[in-house]
């Protein structure tokens, strides 16, 4: 088997999350989060629109974590994202974790907002 370093570039990944917290990149964060290459900060959930607006140009995918389990994010909010040229992938908040990191270690344009479990 080949072994590879991963390299993460700006972004961080997501080490670790429980009941309503997440540790990306070293440091915890409790409630909703949207992280990427810009950085990690508090999401405010489903009506905080204008920071994953402000992600226009620099990313082609947001994935949404939903929470415990996989849930339709509102249309509009993703007619607003696709409108302005962001991809939007909604899972449960675990498996949009983990996809995150996947295609972050490979250099893709990617940011993450979500709902803790």
């Amino acid at each position: 088997m080949r072994l590879n370093e991963i390299s993460y570039t700006d972004a961080k990944p997501i080490e670790g999350y429980g009941p309503g917290f997440f540790r990306i990149g070293g440091e915890v964060t409790y409630g909703g989060v949207l992280t990427g290459a810009r950085g990690t900060s508090e999401w405010g959930g489903y009506d905080d629109t204008t920071p994953l607006l402000d992600l226009a140009g620099s990313i082609d995918v947001l994935f949404m974590g939903t929470g415990e389990e996989v849930a339709h994010i509102p249309a509009d909010l993703r007619t607003k994202l696709e409108d302005v040229g962001i991809g939007v992938e909604a899972m449960a908040t675990p498996a949009a974790a983990r996809t995150y990191n996947v295609l972050l270690s490979e250099g893709r344009r990617i940011a993450l907002a979500m709902i803790p479990v």
